[in-house]
């Protein structure tokens, strides 16, 4: 049985090539089966802004690890050896710490952000939905979850707020000398999007909106921020009245192109524009950021604003990184166990198989009118016999070291006296 992920994230690939390997949700289940089909029987995917990972369980050839990289580039229209250099590929025991550090947030952007959590969940219902989550990446998204909590209730792994919406606002900050005179316009409706207007709404702003396709939920994520809601399509209508745009949507092309900016900063008066791009791929086109008047920033230029608050999470790491280590070696063993699970119900089997023989012989003998004492006596010593057959047999052909070896391991199993 094997188990290992392979992926790319924030630390070894840049977001240009990140957002090219992205799974949008309407083809999720496609590739998880996909990838149960050709590469393992039970195959999950997490795919956030900051990585893409495959967990993968099945055969141990090599070759199906190298397959799985190969099969990746090619879905999403990439050639293999361009993704090559970025990729990491973790094999059993590493894949598990892996998991259970991602899960904590210890391999986060931003150390213990809480976010990744529901997205490995979500990664977990997805796979199940799909039919391609087994017994083995089952109990290691489980068991992934559990770390989490213990590593959040126990350490202070979690403690501050250092998030990306914190740092969107701090560098909003540092632009306009008072949000409170700002008009600020959020794309999207999603959990990335409602944490920053959380934030920037208690910086009290002149005016919030929310764009979406769906003015539905527009209009709810609005309604709690007094905010008012509009449709994407009305955008290129309504982008000059904003200051500070924030946009986080699960789009697969970009949003906000560099002609709409363009028009809304000729009407702005070349006012200029502070705009945050969270969304992977990209909102918001990477030529708008050359743009004179417009200050872009992406979930990576993000990252450099969050390291100054991280002192207390980073002290309270080695105690995460302790209970991760313990869980690690429980589920490695965890999986030894199910490796013997085989060879456990073929003894049992055998087991079973010799009992019944002896039964019904039994049974024939009473049936006879034979003695009842005889037969039980008869039934436990042809029981005794078929199942100590095998192992003396063994030990009377065995010879030298190989006879030494056998005969310390019958006397552990069967707890003889030294």
């Amino acid at each position: 049985m094997s188990l290992y992920a392979l992926g790319l994230n924030h630390t070894t690939a840049p977001l240009v090539v990140r957002e090219r390997v992205v799974f949008h949700v309407e083809r999720l289940a496609e590739a998880l089966n996909e990838a149960k089909r050709k590469l393992a029987p039970e195959a999950a995917i997490l795919s956030t802004c900051n990585r893409t990972e495959l967990y993968l369980s099945g055969e141990a050839e090599e070759a199906s690890r190298a397959a799985a990289g190969e099969w990746l580039a090619r879905f999403h229209s990439v050639e293999p050896r361009e993704l090559a250099p970025f990729l990491y590929v973790l094999p059993r025991e590493q894949a598990v710490r892996h998991a259970f550090r991602v899960a904590a947030g210890l391999d986060s952007m931003v150390l213990g952000e809480p976010e990744i959590l529901g997205q490995m969940k979500e990664a977990a219902r997805s796979a199940a939905a799909a039919g391609t989550l087994g017994t083995v990446l089952g109990k290691l998204f489980q068991r992934s979850f559990a770390v989490a909590k213990e590593v959040r209730s126990t350490t202070r792994v979690g403690a501050s707020s250092v998030s990306m919406a914190a740092a969107a606002v701090k560098l909003a900050a540092r632009i306009f000398p008072s949000l409170k005179d700002q008009k600020v316009l959020f794309i999207g409706a999603g959990e990335m999007v409602e944490l920053c207007a959380t934030h920037f709404a208690a910086q009290g702003p002149a005016r919030i909106t929310v764009a979406n396709r769906t003015l539905e939920r527009a209009q709810a994520l609005a309604h709690r921020f007094n905010a008012r809601a509009i449709e994407l399509r009305e955008l290129a209508a309504h982008l000059h009245e904003h200051d500070i745009v924030v946009s986080s949507t699960a789009s697969s092309l970009p949003i906000l192109g560099k002609g709409m900016v363009e028009r809304a900063l000729k009407t702005r008066r070349r006012l200029p524009m502070f705009m945050v791009d969270l969304a992977v791929p990209r909102d918001i086109e990477q030529e708008v950021g050359e743009l004179d008047d417009v200050f872009l920033y992406t979930i990576d230029d993000l990252q450099g604003v969050v390291q100054g608050n991280l002192d207390a999470r980073r002290a309270a790491v080695e105690q995460a990184e302790a209970i991760i280590d313990t869980q690690v070696g429980q589920f490695m063993h965890w999986m030894q166990v199910r490796q013997s699970v085989p060879l456990i119900r073929a003894l049992r089997d055998q087991a079973e198989d010799a009992r019944r023989r002896e039964v019904e012989r039994a049974l024939k003998l009473l049936a006879r009118g034979e003695d009842p004492r005889q037969v039980l006596e008869t039934l436990s010593q042809g029981l005794t016999n078929k199942l100590m057959h095998p192992p003396t047999q063994a030990l009377n052909e065995a010879t030298g070291e190989e006879r030494r070896t056998l005969a310390e391991t019958l006397s552990r199993l069967f707890r003889l006296p030294s």
